[in-house]
């Protein structure tokens, strides 16, 4: 009996090793769950290069956008769970969006292995350039001004930069038009057009925007300033206390996925985000690189989401 115990173990034990070993030996699907041109777009397409190069297969990055993530989340969590398919997961997919919607469609914690944290950025509020304020103070003068005329843009209901834009509105008491879009990318596009005002957007859509001179910084929304745009104020510092959550990535797999595999991942993340090139591109871009255990990734979801929850409720967010 014992030496039957001993030899199953080892098979398992070699198995596992095997897995480990020759995994990957075909190429990979990494889905991500908003339009092209937005965070989750770029940081799956900059980690992607990097992992298809340690890991020796090609990595495909797939754009499934709409209902704030939803979506795409949904369609990764009922994907094989043998390691080919990926998730780039998010703060408002895995944590904000139970508080947004009465069907989800997938469990952010039940259907999932999470395999580290990527990386947590804020966001800025910035304005199109025809737009005549330099300053928060500005804004709020000119929007008092004019009730109702200006318009924000977001990625949708719920949305970091829609959550954020309503809890302004009631601090400071303004009244500006909400124009939702399937992603924050799409919103930005717009704002560059001229087609919006203003919003708060995610850093990485954003950033080279403003490098180029095509939209203006006003404030960010981090305790304290960012490296990447070192004159821009916070919030906090011009005297508007809205409380908001921070935005963060993490790599997810279907529920299911081999512990070998869950662990190798882990592993090239972890090389990936301490390369110099990633953690220069992401930091231009605002974003910190945060590599993690997996367990970690599970902590996260169970501290921000009931606090986004609370956010959402001040900020008179109501469930669709």
């Amino acid at each position: 009996m014992l030496r039957a115990s001993i030899a199953i173990a080892s098979i398992v034990a070699a198995s596992l090793s095997f897995a480990q070993s020759t995994y990957p030996v075909k190429p990979i699907r990494f889905i991500a769950p908003f339009p092209p041109g937005g965070s989750s777009d770029v940081l799956s397409r900059l980690l992607g290069q990097k992992l298809a190069e340690l890991l020796g297969q090609p990595i495909t990055i797939e754009n499934r956008g709409g209902a704030g993530g939803n979506i795409g989340s949904e369609f990764a969590a009922n994907l094989p769970a043998d390691g080919y398919n990926w998730l780039l997961g998010s703060s408002p997919a895995l944590a904000t969006n139970v508080h947004l919607y009465k069907r989800m469609g997938f469990d952010p914690l039940n259907d999932f292995n999470p395999v580290s944290m990527i990386g947590v950025s804020g966001s800025v509020l910035v304005v199109h350039p025809s737009v005549q304020v330099n300053t928060v103070a500005e804004l709020i003068a000119l929007a008092k001004s004019q009730p109702g005329k200006l318009n924000y843009g977001s990625g949708g209901i719920g949305s970091p930069a829609h959550v954020i834009a309503e809890s302004f509105k009631t601090l400071v008491g303004v009244d500006m038009v909400h124009v939702p879009y399937k992603g924050t990318g799409v919103a930005v596009t717009d704002l560059v057009a001229g087609q919006l005002h203003l919003i708060f957007s995610d850093m990485v859509p954003t950033i080279p925007q403003i490098r180029a001179g095509k939209l203006r910084p006003i404030a960010v929304t981090l305790a304290q300033r960012i490296a990447v745009l070192p004159d821009v104020p916070t919030l906090g510092e011009v005297g508007v206390g809205v409380k908001v959550g921070e935005t963060w990535w993490a790599l997810m797999l279907p529920k299911g996925a081999p512990a070998p595999i869950i662990e190798r991942l882990n592993t090239e993340m972890g090389r990936t985000l301490r390369m110099p090139e990633v953690i220069e591109r992401m930091g231009s871009l605002g974003v910190a690189p945060m590599h993690s255990t997996p367990q970690a990734v599970t902590e996260r979801i169970h501290r921000d989401s009931p606090e986004f929850g609370k956010i959402l409720k001040a900020a008179g967010v109501q469930p669709e």
